[in-house]
């Protein structure tokens, strides 16, 4: 997932998501089944932008 770093969207103040088409295309390159991608990788996303959406929060609250 740390691959994934540089294909993050993100708005002012917060993270969205990742670029799925990229991340898609990464997985197949890795030469992880594409299938299993889709059907995983909204869910680690989730976690993701909640986690760094968090991180930023307590950060800005300080």
């Amino acid at each position: 997932m740390q691959r994934l770093g540089g294909q993050l969207r993100l708005v002012p103040g917060a993270v969205l998501g990742w670029d799925m088409g990229a991340a898609l295309t990464l997985a197949q390159a890795l030469g992880v089944n594409r299938l299993m991608a889709a059907e995983t990788l909204p869910e680690i996303e989730a976690v993701m932008v909640r986690r760094l959406n968090e991180q930023m929060e307590t950060y800005r609250d300080g």
